[in-house]
């Protein structure tokens, strides 16, 4: 060892000792300075081959932390550099040390004027505002480097030309914030801040709700006091979920603590940490919560360069301070520690290029600058290193670090990922890390979830049973094997709870939730396995996975009571109005028919063919035999009348076309309506049921089917919701077993999904289904915003259906004995009382003829009486006539000829 070594060793020994000391007494002040004059010129008196190099460190104490780390962490750096001397190896770095109260800036500039006359190339330190720019003054005065590694807020003026910063810039800081809320994809958030520097930080982020359309709620800390407990309940109440605090690890260790005992590290939370220093904590009580928390870090573990300083940084804190700090694990070197350690590294790397570089003593009060402070500190602004927070590349104007990488680490179950990089230019870039957290399994396995749900069949039925079942073996249903079917492909295990007031969740007038929706919002509950509609306004304040069974809106009503077929049933097919349209069309045809043909000369005939020469002709056509002729055809039975003429036949032709149609029609309807049961339902559609007010309706309280009505701007639908909201204590029902009890029992129909539906009616054939869907939506699973089940429980949906697993639980719960379908039924035997009508018709028609032809007989006996008369009349006219006229006996025969045929002879009686 040379002897300006061993000087210098027992000047720090013997300087070490009067700062520990701090004896504040003018005279000893007076010895130590001639003492460490005498020797420094004894040292540079014996100067040899090696230099020796002096850096000063301002370091503030604190009552439980009599060694800070900053200083800790500068010793820690000279001594490896004085041991790797591939750096300096022509140069020794000495190091002087002061301690000062914190915020006593007149005690640091005393102490700074110090070091300054025994000649140092930078000085180190303080940390407390007040004292840096007090220590920041003087060395700008006299020109010699001012190093700084905690945050600042920068001066105005910008004229501390000889001030060097190696934390990152805040302006950068805060822009990395806003990327980090930006990619999180928040819609709020609240800014937790320590201090109002704080507020610089966050400075981006404050003004970027006029720019992004995000809201920011500013919270503080209490200020004396680690107790953010009523402050945390707050936010809880509030439901403010995404969080940034803004303090210093310690502080951050503090309100984890409290965090955790408020209930709030769940899945649903997400918190981000302004301090690089969150993951030197002991995160291991978080680890397992589900918690989302995320901070940046400088330090780049993964080096083997990185990896080797911590290890060598552990164990000589561990011999030097063995209780100190106990909130870090394995007593890692925080990033304060970390800059202060580059720093150093810093001005070895300027002192090396400096050649023929000379420290000289200044004196505060002669404000003679250090002749080589410039050029020193121009080398020091372009010195590049490799350190343990990364590529240290300062700015040549500001001396502000302005090109840094953080990197974006998160807390997982099985380490602390690293899922991205920010750097001050081209901002976040994930990283592969990202990509394997993605598995949408292993952030739920041994995972246990509290399900809320509702019971309704058959989704949750109590599970019958002669033991006494507990927990979710209580239960049975289409949702508890799917919620089986999702927890063997995710791997959580789940606790199935009812929900406390009985409802599905709706909104009232001043804004407020109940249901399994409210407790899914108050993270009362992790899933919401149920018939959970999904619709518009829950989707604002829950999650839903996608639709694991798609539904509408329909009516249930009990069934008519059935109507068999009437004695007179045959007359149905057609109804009345066609009937009298057949008939009038029968009569006027055959009107038509009998005035054709009496104006055709083709339908006149000779009645005696033996006769050509006779005058007389005869038309078949009479009016009753043209009606005959109508009716022949129509009964498909035809008459001995047949036309002759064109026209007559173009009439026939017509009027059969006519009655074939009208037969067919009536006989393929005929079977129909004599062998199939009618049911007459007075309401079809919910158009129906806004038209009358005799059927009550209504719908479950506080459902999405109540809520689809009350949101709807059909005018149907608003004149359906009026009706029921002017009867809510008799039109809307509790749950959906009291609303089909009331349709059992009164003339009720129940507005409900058709899913719900298709199970009661498959078990009760009294009711059915009334008209077709009045809305289309579907079920899905509820999570909680922001919750990281939600993804994964889709996918894992998606896969059942594809599988065809939700299919065939359906098929499982909703298959019953079933009900006999109208149009699988068999035709029933006919019988008198589907046909009877027919033979009352006979009846009816043989006792008109009976009577008619009495009819006929009684006229045709008065007819034949009065030819009696007159024959008896002509008879004996006749035979005075032969008294008087013998010739004409000969024509007796002619005479009862003449009778016989109904002829009268008066026009042959001689004329009187």
């Amino acid at each position: 060892m040379s002897a300006k070594s061993t000087w210098i060793i027992s000047y720090l020994k013997l300087s070490n000792m009067e700062n520990y000391a701090n004896c504040c007494h003018i005279a000893m002040d007076k010895r130590r300075n001639v003492l460490m004059w005498i020797l420094y010129f004894m040292s540079e008196f014996c100067l040899s081959s090696n230099q020796v190099l002096r850096i000063g460190g301002i370091f503030e104490t604190r009552e439980n932390e009599p060694v800070s780390v900053e200083e800790l962490a500068f010793k820690f750096a000279v001594t490896s550099i004085n041991r790797n001397r591939t750096l300096m190896p022509n140069t020794t770095l000495t190091y002087d040390i002061q301690r000062v109260n914190l915020f006593d800036s007149f005690e640091a500039s005393r102490r700074v004027c110090d070091q300054l006359a025994l000649g140092v190339v930078a000085v180190f330190g303080p940390s407390h505002s007040s004292s840096v720019s007090a220590v920041q003054s003087i060395c700008n005065a006299l020109e010699v480097p001012h190093i700084q590694t905690r945050w600042k807020h920068p001066s105005v003026d910008n004229k501390d030309t000889f001030y060097i910063n190696l934390y990152p810039e805040y302006s950068a800081i805060s822009r990395a914030i806003l990327d980090i809320v930006t990619f999180m994809k928040w819609k709020s958030v609240t800014i937790v801040y320590e201090d109002s520097t704080g507020l610089m930080r966050m400075q981006e982020l404050i003004k970027a709700p006029s720019k992004n359309n995000l809201k920011v709620r500013i919270r503080q800390l209490p200020s004396g006091s680690s107790d953010a407990r009523p402050l945390l309940k707050e936010m809880k109440k509030g439901k403010e979920c995404f969080v940034i605090f803004d303090c210093s690890y310690k502080m951050a260790a503090e309100l984890l603590k409290q965090l955790m005992s408020m209930g709030m590290m769940t899945e649903y939370y997400h918190f981000f940490f302004t301090t690089l220093d969150l993951f030197a904590l002991d995160l291991e009580p978080y680890r397992f919560t589900g918690v989302n928390m995320t901070a940046f870090r400088m330090l780049n573990l993964d080096s083997p360069v990185v990896s080797s300083v911590m290890e060598r940084w552990s164990m000589e804190r561990l011999q030097a301070l063995p209780k100190a700090d106990t909130i870090l694990q394995n007593r890692i070197m925080t990033t304060e520690a970390a800059l202060m350690y580059d720093a150093v590294f810093m001005v070895a790397v300027a002192s090396q290029r400096a050649t023929q570089m000379t420290v000289s003593s200044l004196q505060c009060h002669r404000h003679k600058p250090w002749r080589y402070g410039p050029r020193f500190m121009n080398l020091f602004r372009e010195a590049r290193w490799d350190g343990l927070t990364g590529r240290i590349v300062l700015n040549k104007t500001d001396g502000l670090r302005r090109d840094f990488d953080l990197e974006l680490i998160s807390l997982k179950e099985d380490k602390n990922a690293k899922i991205g990089v920010w750097n001050s230019f081209t901002g976040l870039n994930l990283t592969e890390a990202r990509k394997d957290n993605t598995n949408d399994s292993e952030s739920l396995f041994n995972r246990t979830l509290i399900v809320t749900t509702i019971l309704e069949n058959p989704y949750v039925m109590y599970k019958k049973s002669d033991k006494v079942l507990y927990g979710n073996d209580r239960f049975e249903g289409y949702c508890l094997d799917l919620l089986k079917e999702l927890s063997n492909i995710l791997g959580f295990t789940y606790e199935v709870k009812l929900v406390s007031d009985g409802k599905y969740g709706a909104q009232n007038d001043k804004g407020e939730w109940n249901g399994m929706v409210r407790e899914l919002i108050d993270n009362i509950a992790d899933l919401a396995v149920a018939p959970l509609t999904i619709t518009y306004v829950r989707e604002k304040v829950i999650d839903f996975s996608k639709p694991f069974m798609t539904l509408g809106i329909s009516i249930l009503y009990r069934k008519p009571n059935g109507t068999n077929p009437g004695v007179f049933s045959f007359l149905n097919p057609l109804t009345p109005d066609i009937w009298m349209y057949v008939l009038l069309a029968c009569l006027g045809v055959s009107c038509v028919l009998f005035a054709i043909a009496r104006f055709s000369p083709y339908e006149w005939y000779n009645p005696h063919p033996c006769n050509p020469a006779s005058d007389v002709v005869q038309n078949n056509f009479t009016l009753l035999n043209s009606f005959w002729f109508g009716v022949g055809a129509l009964m498909r039975q035809g008459t001995e009348v047949m036309p002759k003429a064109l026209s007559t036949r173009i009439v026939g032709g017509i009027w059969w076309f006519f009655t074939l149609i009208i037969i067919s029609s009536y006989t393929a309807n005929l079977a129909a309506f004599l062998t199939v049961e009618r049911m007459d339902s007075p309401i079809a559609s919910a158009d129906d049921l806004a038209k009358q007010t005799k059927i009550e309706y209504g719908a479950v309280r506080d459902g999405s089917t109540m809520t689809f009505f009350k949101k709807s701007k059909i005018s149907t639908y608003e004149k359906m919701w009026a009706f029921m909201s002017s009867r809510k204590n008799t039109a809307l029902m509790k749950n959906n077993r009291e609303g089909i009890t009331r349709v059992l029992t009164t003339d009720y129909a129940l507005l409900m999904e058709s899913t719900s539906i298709e199970y009661i009616s498959q078990r009760n054939c009294n009711l059915t289904q009334v008209g077709g869907l009045i809305d289309s939506k579907g079920y899905g699973v509820g999570t909680p915003i922001g919750s990281p089940y939600r993804d994964k429980v889709t996918i894992a949906i998606l896969q059942l259906q594809e599988e065809g697993k939700l299919h065939m639980m359906k098929e499982k719960w909703w298959r019953g004995n079933g009900c006999p379908e109208e149009d699988k039924k068999e035709a029933n035997a006919l019988g008198v009382e589907n046909i009877g009508g027919i033979f009352i018709v006979l009846a009816a028609g043989l006792v008109l003829s009976v009577f008619v032809a009495i009819g006929e007989f009684i006229y045709k006996a008065r007819k034949n009486s009065d030819i009696e008369e007159a024959f008896c009349f002509f008879y004996g006219v006749q035979s005075g006539q032969l008294q008087r006229h013998p010739s004409i006996s000969s024509s007796g025969t002619s005479l009862s000829t003449d009778l016989e045929s109904g002829r009268l002879l008066g026009d042959d009686l001689p004329s009187r």
